[in-house]
């Protein structure tokens, strides 16, 4: 191994959970935090539970109203997507 190059390795790190939890583990990392873990899983709970951490879900709702405000400004309440074909110098042969 290369001196010098390598991270410290601490072997008391903390993983702390959203719910709570705490591990003691080794890692670079001195502390680390994370979102759902084995106690408050649904897999290992057995408990349905619905997680969304990010707010997904609240984006797309507020996308789905933007766009049905659109709409009804257009007065169309459909979006018209023109594809645009690609043409070959060749038109395509068929088996016969």
């Amino acid at each position: 191994m290369k001196q010098g190059i390598h991270p410290t390795y601490h072997e008391d790190a903390v993983i702390t959970c959203a719910c709570g939890e705490k591990y003691a583990t080794g890692s670079t990392v001195k502390s680390i935090d994370i979102e759902i873990c084995a106690k408050c899983h649904p897999f290992y709970t057995g408990k349905q539970k619905y997680v969304d951490t990010t707010g997904r879900v609240e984006r797309f709702k507020q996308l789905s109203e933007r766009a049905k405000e659109k709409q009804a400004v257009a007065g169309t309440g459909k979006k018209v997507r023109v594809k645009k074909s690609v043409e070959t110098e060749e038109p395509a042969k068929q088996a016969a």
